[in-house]
């Protein structure tokens, strides 16, 4: 026995020396196999954010009519940043996307919601097929999609408003006063069955067991989703409503494309086609740079305040 017990003891720094080598040398391998990951994302996510970062605190001054004669880079300090804050367009664009989120936004989130839950009730018929149908819109480009819109909107092309100067409506989808929330449909369109997918991925997570609690007791369609579903699936809309307010203030393909049939739409009508003009219509890519830093603190901060808000109630 007392051999035995000395051959464990001396043995047992070896095993232990070996399970280290072995833990070490499985330690690097996960940093082997993310490290093209983390290549690709701080080349085309990290580094440019600090570019545009450093380039909206620079001033490019360019001597000569080309600028043959030299060209001076110097710290700008917030110059470029106070020159886009004086930019009357883009100070409204910021504000007109701001009403367009207090709109759309909740909307959208309900609607969803509502597709959502009637999908996963007991009696939806062909749920499978329905969850493509609405999820469908999301796979067709925000270009493509502007583009079919709009034959529902320009007057002589949209059987919409044919049909409604029949009946003696006039409709103008296209007007200073309409085209914004003719944006908004289209943008509703395109996301409310990608927003739904994200929820019926959370409402497939509930446990059954509170589902047959539920039915014991006697509990209503009406019930079951108002105490149990809702309650639970309070992860999946706050991460849908962040998700709505940042692509808010990136709203860019379909105001663009849109500009051709809407004289509404001017080229500063969003904070991204505001930056968008800046940098590629007057060539100031340095205040574009602090427009575009200005769109992601404004994004931050709304999303921010909504969730310390949810968190707020739900304390």
């Amino acid at each position: 026995m007392t051999v035995t017990r000395n051959i464990t003891t001396a043995g047992a720094p070896a095993s232990a020396r070996r399970h280290r080598g072995r833990a070490g040398s499985g330690g690097a391998a996960p940093w082997v196999l993310i490290a093209p990951f983390l290549a690709l994302f701080v080349l085309t996510f990290i580094l440019p954010i600090i570019v545009a970062i450093g380039s909206s605190f620079t001033r490019v001054t360019r001597s000569g009519l080309f600028g043959e004669a030299g060209v001076v880079t110097e710290f700008a300090w917030f110059q470029n940043y106070a020159q886009a804050l004086a930019d009357g367009n883009f100070v409204a664009s910021i504000w007109r996307m701001l009403l367009f989120g207090i709109i759309q936004v909740p909307v959208m989130i309900v609607l969803c919601t509502i597709l959502a839950l009637l999908l996963e009730s007991a009696s939806a018929r062909w749920p499978g097929f329905f969850r493509a149908a609405y999820f469908l819109p999301y796979g067709i480009p925000g270009v493509i999609a502007t583009i079919l819109w709009s034959f529902l909107y320009v007057p002589g092309l949209s059987p919409i408003i044919d049909i409604a100067a029949v009946v003696g409506l006039p409709l103008d989808f296209l007007g200073p006063s309409t085209v914004l929330w003719s944006i908004a449909n289209i943008v509703t369109w395109t996301y409310t069955g990608y927003n739904m997918m994200i929820i019926i991925a959370q409402l497939k997570s509930i446990p059954a067991e509170l589902y047959e609690a539920a039915k014991v007791d006697g509990a209503s369609s009406w019930r079951v989703a108002r105490s149990i579903q809702l309650p639970l699936i309070r992860p999946a809309l706050v991460l849908t409503t962040v998700f709505s307010i940042i692509g808010t203030l990136q709203l860019f393909a379909e105001p663009q494309v849109l500009q051709d049939v809407a004289p509404a739409i001017d080229s500063q009508y969003t904070p991204n086609l505001s930056a968008y003009t800046t940098a590629f219509a007057y060539n100031d890519y340095n205040v574009a740079a602090a427009q575009s830093v200005l769109i992601a603190l404004v994004a931050f901060l709304l999303s921010f305040v909504f969730l310390r808000f949810t968190n707020r109630r739900s304390s």
